[in-house]
């Protein structure tokens, strides 16, 4: 009497047959196909970007000074220590927090109040919406040239012109004449900054406000809620999400800017920034390890800032993707 072999039940959720290996390597073949195409940019970022910031955080590290190259050698932490003792570059780093901070609270705020006057239909909004997104538009050093030259001069400036124009109404011979790059240094890179970063911080928004429920606001709108309210109570918390981003966003490159500084003041009369800092250490000081650690101590910021800016934008995404 023969007995039959015995079959081996599978397990629910559990397949009984295994992938062989060629299908396995078919896979990975599979895989590695549709990353080819990616891995020539990749490689090229990675040379760009990491390689050189791997020798910058290497040299950090280094007592290294191009007039002395024979007291070259490891430093440890003295260089990161000197970056939060040394005088001038505390002072940087307290203006480059402070600029980052003022430019971006500014930018949020005049591009919150032109975001919702575009949201409103009137003629010309096209045009108006283009006219307005175009100093974002403008290559950064040609911006603070023209802020230099073409508005803060105090021989031919737009502001003293019009300075003298509004003198002369009132039959003054003797209108102001205010030097601002002098006597407000810091207030004109601001200026000039907040000119270029509020378009940017208007598109996003103005996504935001085309992306809120009309059916509340209408709701609302029925039941007797003035605009005052919609906008505190429905508005408002809408836009929180694009707020934050707005301000990490600009956070990232208003910390890392330097031609605004370099073009209105030359880092002069307390407006030199830690990136303009840097600079100065490197080029005129030659001190490329305190240089090192000083530009490693603005990319930890960086980083820092733009993983929350990460966060933010995939909060954004999933909320969109849940409607």
């Amino acid at each position: 009497m023969t007995t039959a072999p015995a079959r081996t039940a599978a397990r629910p959720g559990h397949s009984t047959i295994k992938p062989s290996r060629n299908a396995r390597s078919r896979e990975r073949a599979l895989a590695w196909a549709r990353r080819a195409p990616l891995l020539p940019a990749l490689i090229f970022l990675i040379i760009v970007t990491q390689l050189p910031f791997v020798v910058t955080l290497i040299i950090s590290f280094m007592n290294w000074n191009s007039l002395r190259p024979d007291q070259t050698g490891f430093a440890g932490f003295s260089n990161y220590i000197e970056v939060l003792t040394n005088a001038d570059l505390r002072q940087a780093i307290f203006t480059t927090i402070l600029l980052t901070v003022s430019v971006v609270f500014a930018s949020l705020l005049i591009g919150l109040g032109l975001a919702l006057l575009l949201d409103k239909k009137f003629i010309g909004r096209g045009l108006a919406r283009t006219l307005l997104i175009a100093p974002f538009l403008v290559v950064p050093v040609a911006a603070a040239l023209i802020w230099k030259h073409a508005l803060l001069n105090p021989t031919y400036g737009l502001i003293n012109g019009v300075l003298t124009w509004v003198w002369s109404l009132f039959g003054s011979d003797a209108p102001p004449q205010p030097d601002l790059l002098s006597q407000a240094p810091l207030m004109a890179v601001i200026a000039s900054l907040v000119w270029q970063w509020t378009p940017f911080m208007m598109l996003i928004l103005l996504a935001g406000l085309q992306s809120r429920p009309m059916d509340t606001i209408e709701a609302a709108q029925m039941d007797g809620a003035t605009p005052w309210i919609i906008f505190r109570h429905l508005t408002l918390p809408h836009l929180r999400q694009y707020l934050e981003l707005g301000g990490l966003l600009g956070a990232i490159y208003i910390v890392q800017n330097f031609d605004a500084v370099f073009t209105l003041t030359s880092g002069g009369l307390g407006t030199a920034n830690l990136p303009y800092a840097i600079y100065q250490t490197f080029y005129f000081a030659n001190e490329y390890g305190l240089a090192s650690a000083a530009g490693v101590v603005v990319v930890i910021g960086t980083i820092i800032v733009a993983t929350f800016a990460l966060r933010t934008v995939f909060s954004l995404f999933k909320k969109e993707a849940a409607r």
